[in-house]
Order: C-alpha cells, then structure tokens, then sequence
C-alpha cells in the first residue's frame, strides 16, 4: 500500500508538470527501466531493493518482465538455490533441461527451472492427464507432504505417464522433482502482480527521477 501511494503521489507531481502518465498503460519494454534494473540501481523499487536482489539484478540483467516475476519467484528460501542456473541458462552458458521433450512447453519460460505451483499442475496434466482440479489436489498434496498422499498421487503420476509412453522410472524421478519444487513453488500470478508494480516503480524511477524520489 505504501508503494502504491508512492506510485500515485509520483503521476500527481507529474500531472502538475503537465506530464500525464497512465501507470496502466507503460510500454513494457522501456529501455531505461531495464538498465536501471541491470544497474541494479534499485532502492525505493518495489521488492528489488535489498542488497542480495540488486547483485541478482546485475548478474541477470532483465529484459522483459517474465525475468522479473521469475527473480521475484525465486528470491526466497529454498528456491534462491536456483537462481544461479536460470540466469545461466538465460545467457546461454547452459542449456536448459526440461526434464523430458513432452515439458519443453511448459518449462521454457522459466529455462527448465520449476518456479510456480502453476507450473506443477500444468507438468501433471500434460505428462500424466491430470484434470486441472485433480493437478490442484497433487499441488497441494505436495505442499503438505503427507506421506499417504503422496504415495497415491505418485501411483497416479507413473500410471497416467505410462499410458502416454513414459517409462515408469523416469516418471518417477520427475515425480520426485517436482515434489521437491512444489514444496517451496510459489504463485505465478501473485509473483506477476508484484512483478507489475515493481515495473511501474522502476519505470518511474528511471524516467522521472526527481518526481519519484520526492
């Protein structure tokens, strides 16, 4: 709430100037926003402002948005740990494994590297046939991690893979990954909507300076 009336503030003082900026509508490539980002130039942005996050910053060098709702993803305990292979996949100083050719699709963005819970339901439903409500219960089953539960999710997993010409082993090894993820993965909207205005703050930031920081 308080950035959000640091956003506002900033439009008035620039409306004042006769500059009318509609945070809504920002190009979403802007050139200078990306620098001051890559700069790591970040205090007074929306969840980049910590010492740690700046060097993340650097060391990736954002060019779109997609990196900033990953970043954002994965800056907390457990996953932080992969943070140094999506940006090594990003500048091509790695490839990306994708677990298995039937998940390309679904691991792209994010450079093989599981990061959100939607990514999880959406790998049970492509490699195992999941109904989105029963990859919502896998999900959860394995945010719990009761022991029961897994067991029949993971019974679900390697026989609905192997309808689809998955070998039960590697099934079952991607069925541990995943759980592994899913334990800490977080929440791809709730990461892009603070992604969105952490965007409108360096925007602002690296355009209009002098506004932002009063």
């Amino acid at each position: 709430l308080k950035t959000l009336t640091v956003l506002q503030k900033t439009v008035d003082l620039l409306a004042n100037r006769g500059i009318e900026i509609d945070l809504s509508r920002l190009p979403d490539n802007d050139k200078p926003t990306y620098e001051l980002l890559s700069r790591g130039d970040t205090v007074g942005v929306f969840q980049f402002e910590s010492a740690g996050m700046q060097d993340s910053l650097r060391k990736l060098r954002p060019d779109c948005l997609e990196d900033l709702i990953a970043l954002g993803a994965l800056y907390r305990p457990g996953p932080m740990d992969n943070i140094p292979a999506y940006i090594a996949c990003k500048h091509g100083k790695q490839k990306p494994d994708y677990l298995h050719p039937m998940l390309e699709e679904v691991l792209k963005e994010t450079y093989g590297v599981i990061i959100y819970q939607e990514q999880v339901q959406k790998i049970a439903q492509v490699m195992s046939g999941y109904t989105l409500g029963a990859a919502d219960l896998l999900r959860r089953a394995m945010g719990k991690k009761i022991k029961a539960e897994m067991d029949a999710q993971r019974e679900q997993f390697v026989s609905g893979a192997k309808e689809r010409g998955v070998d039960e082993k590697q099934s079952s090894g991607i069925f541990d990954l995943v759980a592994k993820f899913a334990g800490y993965g977080f929440n791809k909207s709730h990461a892009a909507a603070y992604a969105v205005i952490a965007y409108q703050t360096a925007y602002l930031k690296a355009n209009y300076p002098v506004d932002f920081m009063a």
